[in-house]
């Protein structure tokens, strides 16, 4: 079968202040704020994406900063953590930033034989960092971070299951995916080239109560596809085994189609053409307002109802 799904896209999260979100993704963490945008189904919230210097796929992590909404709550349903690659010893950096903004973290722990921290955004997303000597691609050089310790990108993201067959079903026999390790209920696969940013985890038999969407949790996981030819194709397959996938989105960056898996996570399978350059230049990328066609005519409106936020040196 031809390579239809090359690893992770995007993670879309819900938050609540926008200009918070901004200083802890592109200050604190140190990511490029790559486009200023609006939710296309609510154009009075923003959508704001970050990644590294070109919204590379596998480096894009956005957010529907909603204002005052209500925390969600992590459990079982649910993308639990985004994990970012570092580079091998760069977690003392990150520690040592960490507690210079108060933001409390758990000690480096180890699985797969890879080490790691843990820690909470403002809103409660649980985030990790974990350092990998693997990871060859470049980071986006921000004021504040040293390149030798940037983030990379993804490096896995962790869903947490009720009972994870279903899904490991769908991930290994539609969305190729291969088993690469197991620790205790842990399962990682790992789809295309593999590495860093083309991982998922899955934790099976999660405990507790379902996950409750709002402020802090994750909206929905996007796979990355070459083509619109590729997508299509996947989206066959899908629709095969029986799951209900919506009809080809134009998201202006990128096509979408989505479809929730057997646990109830929202998936996403993105386009990776055309990218962020196509209503910006690539030196500008996150310094305007962009809108859809279907939009710019209310802009004075739109913007009217938007808080002003900025990339701030921190």
């Amino acid at each position: 079968m031809a390579n239809l799904i090359n690893g992770l896209h995007h993670v879309t999260a819900i938050a609540s202040a926008p200009q918070a979100n901004v200083d802890f993704y592109a200050g604190i963490l140190g990511l490029r704020l790559l486009k200023k945008t609006v939710n296309f189904d609510a154009p009075d919230v923003y959508h704001l994406y970050y990644g590294d210097e070109t919204g590379s796929p596998g480096s894009i992590m956005t957010f529907f900063p909603f204002g005052h909404i209500q925390r969600g709550r992590r459990g079982a349903g649910q993308m639990s953590y985004t994990a970012f690659s570092v580079p091998d010893g760069a977690l003392n950096f990150w520690m040592e930033r960490l507690k210079k903004f108060n933001i409390t973290f758990e000690p480096p722990a180890r699985r797969f034989n890879e080490e790691f921290i843990r820690f909470d955004d403002n809103d409660g997303l649980g985030i990790e960092l974990v350092a990998t000597a693997n990871d060859a691609r470049p980071a986006w050089i921000s004021a504040s971070i040293p390149p030798d310790v940037a983030i990379r990108g993804f490096y896995t993201a962790t869903l947490q299951e009720r009972t994870g067959d279903r899904t490991i079903d769908l991930l290994t026999n539609q969305m190729q995916h291969r088993l690469l390790a197991q620790e205790g209920d842990r399962y990682r696969f790992e789809a295309g080239a593999g590495g860093a940013g083309n991982y998922v985890d899955i934790i099976g038999a999660v405990q507790g109560g379902n996950g409750l969407q709002g402020a802090g949790t994750i909206h929905h996981l996007a796979f990355s596809t070459d083509t619109s030819e590729t997508q299509l194709a996947i989206r066959d397959i899908l629709l095969e085994k029986g799951l209900e996938v919506t009809p080809v989105i134009d998201r202006q960056y990128f096509h979408s189609i989505y479809y929730r898996e057997p646990g109830g996570i929202l998936f996403e399978i993105a386009t990776n053409p055309p990218g962020f350059a196509v209503d910006e230049d690539k030196n500008s990328l996150g310094t305007s307002l962009k809108l859809p066609p279907q939009y710019e005519a209310k802009r004075a409106l739109i913007e009217q109802h938007l808080e002003p936020i900025a990339v701030r040196a921190i």
